[in-house]
């Protein structure tokens, strides 16, 4: 009878474990979606918020019921807000046009990195008529270099 006993004490921590659990999970939800709604009077959040405080469970209870669909139409509108920075960002950072491209290899050009066949080659990866070349690419004229066999040490003279 004792391994029963503690076998539904277990369960009956597990279940009030996870209970509160979701309740911080729905408590959180709550205050940032009271801070993320500016429709609503900052009087208005210091309530709600003193009422989480003094009845937390049927403040919550309330607040889920009363604005629950609110709560998901501001968490979606955030998503996509954020969603649209984060591409706008990486477009931003990620994207250079073809003149850009040419400028670069022009200035590499002008340095001296690189030679006037490479830079036709980027010129032309740039513009697009080599598809599927990277800016990396070998220029067309060049070989492909194969690693070759080290060389032995010169043979040191003996007496």
């Amino acid at each position: 009878m004792d391994f029963w006993n503690n076998f539904w004490n277990i369960i009956w921590l597990f279940f009030w474990s996870f209970a509160f659990i979701a309740y911080l999970f729905a408590l959180f939800a709550i205050i940032s979606d009271l801070f993320r709604d500016h429709k609503l009077n900052g009087w208005w959040k210091a309530v709600w918020i003193l009422f989480l405080i003094f009845v937390p469970f049927l403040t919550a209870l309330v607040y889920l019921i009363a604005r629950g669909p609110g709560m998901a139409e501001r968490s979606q509108k955030e998503a996509r807000q954020v969603q649209q920075s984060t591409d706008a960002y990486i477009r931003e950072v990620a994207s250079s046009s073809p003149s850009d491209e040419i400028a670069k290899a022009k200035a590499l050009l002008d340095a001296g990195t690189i030679t006037p066949e490479e830079f036709a080659h980027l010129k032309s990866v740039a513009l697009g008529h080599q598809a599927g070349a990277g800016a990396h690419a070998a220029p067309a004229g060049a070989a492909p270099t194969t690693p070759s066999a080290p060389t032995p040490p010169p043979a040191t003279p003996t007496a």
